[in-house]
């Protein structure tokens, strides 16, 4: 395989801190042909940009989550923008809203996420949404500005799918479709038309069957593929192939 795009993945985390270098580096000759890694404050958004400066198939993500949300210092926004603005960062990301946690209050979570969906449009960049237990609030934010973008780690129902769809926006899987008793996200791979659908591992998380526990990376992907092709009646290397063209249409590349 050579047609692995994981449209989400957070290698600038602690836990690749011992063979970081060493595992991208591999990556590549695994399949792997691209690699969005998404920023959740601006260290992290940083640690991206140098990540992708390093490696021709990574790119960043640069954005603020809706867990550092209440940690943003006045004028924080002028400081994404720059590094939104570099070379190859080609998205406004992980932003979002996060009800589960409510590591910041909500107020603040929906000022920060509406600011850097404003942020995105005026730079012409897609956004990558983290939604956690917040569809209706995500939603509303969503339909007031259709940005372009994606709902990454998607949780919702398949009729929220489709409403996310017809606001022009994709619909990212991962290993969660791989669980015992996902049965929420495989009805959403099955709906999902073959043109808004994006694949990825938000690793070091959400590690499919059969390697949970352990620690994920983007060799991964083709566990999940599997499964969603199974779902859609295909198979995993034309999974593989069409999320590798929606990457590329979405975040304006030619991998």
């Amino acid at each position: 395989m050579n047609n692995i795009f994981d449209s989400h993945a957070h290698y600038d985390s602690d836990a690749f801190e011992p063979d970081r270098k060493e595992l991208l580096s591999a990556l590549q000759g695994q399949g792997v042909c691209g690699i969005i890694n998404c920023g959740s404050d601006i260290a992290s958004s940083l640690a991206s940009l140098e990540l992708a400066d390093e490696f021709d198939f990574v790119y960043a993500a640069c954005g603020i989550h809706p867990h550092e949300a209440e940690g943003c210092k006045e004028g924080y926004i002028s400081v994404l923008k720059k590094l939104c603005m570099a070379d190859k960062c080609v998205a406004v990301g992980e932003i979002g809203l996060d009800y589960h946690y409510d590591f910041s209050p909500r107020d603040i979570q929906k000022q920060v996420f509406e600011q850097q969906i404003i942020l995105a449009k005026e730079l012409d960049l897609p956004i990558i949404v983290h939604d956690r237990e917040a569809h209706e609030d995500t939603l509303e934010l969503l339909r007031k500005h259709k940005p372009k973008g994606v709902v990454h780690c998607f949780s919702g129902s398949a009729e929220m799918a489709k409403e996310i769809i017809r606001l022009g926006m994709y619909i990212g899987l991962g290993g969660a479709v791989t669980f015992k008793n996902a049965r929420k996200p495989r009805e959403v791979a099955a709906v999902v038309p073959s043109d808004r659908l994006l694949i990825e591992t938000d690793c070091p998380y959400m590690t499919p069957v059969p390697h949970r526990g352990k620690r994920c990376d983007s060799s991964f992907i083709p566990f999940t593929a599997e499964v969603i092709a199974e779902v859609r009646n295909t198979t995993a290397n034309e999974i593989l192939d069409l999320t590798r063209r929606n990457a590329n249409i979405l975040f304006g590349l030619e991998l």
